[in-house]
């Protein structure tokens, strides 16, 4: 059991934190900003998040150890009313 915890504890440690740019279709002005703003809020290993409306680009910084899934980004901005474009890790 005690390698189960370290094992687990170790392999958390070696997430980084990443950089997620997220194209956002049907973003136009500074409410459109809060509405997103407001749902990343309640995910878990969102560190930082920045709208750019010129460029239609959210971009999420995550917590190191932390994950945030495609899968769970694209559902955070449609129920934001918005539709997601591409995806970029880094």
């Amino acid at each position: 059991m005690k390698m189960f915890i370290l094992g687990v504890l170790l392999m958390s440690s070696l997430v980084k934190a990443e950089e997620i740019k997220v194209e956002v279709k049907g973003m136009v002005c500074s409410m459109c900003a809060q509405g997103i703003q407001k749902k990343f809020k309640s995910v878990n290993g969102v560190e930082s998040l920045d709208v750019n409306l010129d460029h239609k680009l959210v971009t999420i910084k995550t917590r190191d150890g932390e994950v945030v899934s495609d899968s769970v980004i694209k559902k955070m901005i449609t129920e934001a009313g918005y539709n997601v474009g591409n995806i970029e890790r880094k």
